[in-house]
């Protein structure tokens, strides 16, 4: 007799998805795409349901319960996810589980469902005595078939809790429970819409997504635009045409620090119109996250702005993506199911035929490779929004400077001089902290993180030297351990530590620091983001995230301190990764009006990455790094899988990984086998690590071999966990 089949993932290290028998009793409630109870092994768990089907089902067992009255998982997320946990060769369960709201996703972290009392006419015949109840009830009334939930009720009438009870009592009011949402925007006004008009590249920009949203198909763009050339105003118009379709957008940016500025753009624009926004993204708390999936799982958003995760988002009815600043590493997710949320887009668009817009000043290699290959069509924004010029850029060389601290005498003097037009500056150090490590003056020994094989970041305003991996804590001692001797000094410069000198050589001017230790409060990134553009800040101080996006009419100084650090990085990727940053940094200067000064200060001025951001001239960039990566194989013209091998015991990882590298070359065919080696940080949170990087200019050949590792990872001790990166970012 056939009988009802679910296929079920659960969240476990396995790939494969697991078989049960729905029992008569659930027949008509389950569903593909709902959470369900399950025995599995000598417990319970929750998996998701992927597919049902007919067939015979003695073997199996029973499903014990289902856990939503609805699904969670729309046909479309679980196709997309089918196919990224297959392409980065990660379990599906755990995938899923990475893609949801903890409280959707966790076994342990349920997130509570808000409700109020909702109040509704019943009656209208009933006439209460008091004049309090005859003005409740009037008002509920007009609220019509709705009616009030307490918590509005309660804006117009203080304590109106005794005679809301009278009125039910008297059956003239009936009462039920609403879900309450839980609303990010909740105590911020809507912003001032800024409509602009286009020019004429921007209209040929988005005449061209226009067409394709129209379509209904795919279609991949990069819309390259220098700084301050008006991306925002595209991707707005191109999302008031696909709402006009009565179809859904997905906005990807690369940081919680972009999105305030970037929300309150759309909300401008969009909410007074009745088009409801939500955003995803780590910032927001577990239930406003919770909250937000479910209402778009429901059809009732029409535009989703968050950070990586949200691509995943349970939009049913896409007719856009837009992934801004597409060039940022963090759309890479660096543990556990490492998914890089760009090329996800693309593929979630193909899949729900609609267009895909990547917008960057500095697109990365892969994709303006791409727009080079025909894979995408390339929009290009050349000139400013206002028609002024991009800001003057020079290269302050190091080798002809005596530093007393971290600022260059030209660089402190031209702070001075913008501060007394009154004018805001930006300085980007791309280190945390006071100093980068503590060091023993009398005999040079520094101080490391037992855990991990870096050296103890110094922060003064805790007094303690920190790991920025594991977060291990230790003060500094008073005397050297090794030599006993009392000089130890902090070397080097960080955010603090700069934040601390212009203190020092500005008394009178307003500073303060972007950096992960003063953003890790909810609602920070907002407030200071808040206070610049309300010139409230003189000099902001910050690492990387100060680059990315801002649009702060008021700068009109940037400074760059510490750009040999990125260039001379150990990346094959570090060139591209010091253009663009030094680029994007550049250009958050002059874009009130055009103009603007940028001082950039390196002991190795000539370098080409260094003098092509400072014409800001991509395509010279571009054409004097490909001929590096062609002649490596390196992406965008090879294909890279990074094969992470770590465990508490050295040798035997080491041993492992040598195995595990005989194996693969057994098997590899077009691919070649790189190591095994020691990581570049060989020791991460207590585990030994090492790697082996597959490479291949045919990405099919890689596929083939990861397709065939199941009985090489097989016989890895337990000891020791291999993680598979493909297409990997950090190689660290």
């Amino acid at each position: 007799m056939s009988e009802l089949i679910a296929d079920i993932a659960v969240n476990v290290p396995l790939k494969q998805l697991f078989s049960y028998r729905v029992p008569e009793a659930l027949i008509d409630s389950v569903q593909v795409g709902m959470r369900v109870n399950i025995p599995f092994g000598r417990r319970s768990t929750i998996g998701f349901i992927l597919a049902i089907s007919e067939g015979q089902a003695e073997d199996l067992k029973d499903m014990q319960g289902v856990l939503d009255e609805e699904p969670i998982l729309t046909p479309e997320l679980i196709k997309l996810l089918c196919w990224a946990a297959d392409y980065y060769c990660y379990p599906i369960g755990q995938a899923i589980r990475t893609a949801l709201p903890a409280g959707l996703g966790s076994e342990t972290a349920a997130t509570t469902i808000l409700t109020e009392p909702l109040y509704k006419s019943l009656n209208q015949d009933i006439q209460p005595t008091g004049k309090k109840q005859q003005e409740l009830l009037l008002f509920i009334v007009q609220q019509g078939a709705a009616g009030a939930g307490l918590a509005k009720i309660r804006e117009h009438f203080p304590s109106p809790y005794a005679a809301l009870k009278r009125l039910v009592e008297m059956d003239a009011l009936t009462v039920s429970e609403q879900e309450l949402l839980r609303d990010p925007f909740l105590t911020e006004s809507l912003p001032e819409d800024k409509c602009l008009t286009l020019n004429s590249s921007q209209s040929i920009a988005v005449d061209g997504l226009v067409t394709a949203i129209n379509e209904r198909r795919f279609s991949g763009f990069l819309l390259h635009g220098v700084t301050g050339s008006g991306k925002t105003e595209v991707y707005l118009q191109a999302v008031e045409q696909c709402l006009l379709d009565d179809r859904q957008a997905l906005i990807l940016v690369p940081e919680i620090s972009l999105t305030p500025q970037l929300v309150a753009r759309f909300r401008a624009r969009f909410e007074s119109r009745g088009v409801r926004i939500a955003v995803l993204h780590s910032g927001l708390s577990a239930g406003e996250r919770y909250d937000a999936w479910r209402e778009i799982g429901r059809n009732k958003i029409e535009i989703v702005i968050g950070a990586r995760s949200a691509v995943f988002a349970p939009l049913q009815n896409l007719g856009l993506i837009v992934v801004d600043e597409e060039h940022e590493s963090s759309y890479k997710q660096g543990e556990g199911f490492r998914y890089h949320a760009r090329d996800l887009a693309l593929v979630r668009g193909h899949q729900q035929n609609c267009p895909v817009l990547l917008g960057s000043a500095t697109p990365s290699f892969a994709s303006y490779y791409r727009s080079e290959q025909g894979a995408l069509t390339r929009l290009t924004l050349d000139n400013r929004v206002h028609g002024g010029d991009l800001p003057q850029v020079e290269l302050v060389d190091l080798r002809d400077e005596v530093l007393q601290g971290a600022l260059s005498n030209g660089l402190i003097e031209v702070i001075g001089q913008a501060l007394e037009r009154r004018e805001q500056v930006l300085l980007l150090l791309n280190r945390r902290g006071f100093a980068p490590f503590v060091l023993c003056t009398d005999c040079g020994e520094s101080f490391y993180c037992p855990n991990c094989e870096i050296t103890l970041t110094y922060h003064q305003h805790i007094r303690q030297m920190r790991c920025h991996y594991c977060d291990y804590v230790d003060v500094v001692p008073d005397q050297c351990c090794k030599c006993q001797g009392l000089n130890i000094e902090p070397q080097g410069a960080g955010t603090e530590r700069l934040e601390q000198e212009l203190v020092e050589l500005f008394p009178t001017a307003t500073i303060a620091r972007m950096d992960r230790d003063t953003t890790s409060r909810k609602g920070a990134h907002r407030r200071i983001a808040t206070e610049m553009l309300a010139r409230k800040i003189d000099i902001l101080v910050g690492t990387q995230m100060v680059a990315k996006g801002h649009d702060f009419p008021g700068v009109a100084l940037v400074g760059v301190l510490g750009a040999d650090s990125i260039l001379n990085f150990p990346d094959f990727r570090s060139a591209e990764r010091s253009f663009s940053l030094l680029t994007q940094v550049a250009g958050r200067a002059g874009r009130a009006c055009g103009g603007g000064q940028v001082y950039i200060q390196s002991y190795n001025p000539e370098h080409y990455a260094l003098t092509c951001a400072a014409e800001q001239d991509y395509r010279d960039f571009y054409l004097q790094e490909l001929p590096f990566r062609q002649e490596l194989g390196y992406p965008p013209c090879g294909h890279l899988v990074n094969l992470v091998f770590t465990g508490n015991n050295n040798y035997q990882v080491q041993a492992a990984a040598k195995q595990f590298g005989h194996y693969l070359a057994g098997l590899a065919e077009s691919v070649e086998v790189l190591g095994p080696s020691p990581c570049p940080l060989s020791r991460l949170r207590g585990k030994s690590r090492y790697q082996i990087l597959l490479k291949s200019t045919l990405r099919s050949a890689l596929r083939r071999l990861l397709n065939r590792l199941d009985s090489g990872i097989k016989q890895l001790p337990r000891q020791v966990n291999l993680q598979i990166d493909v297409d990997p970012i950090d190689m660290l």
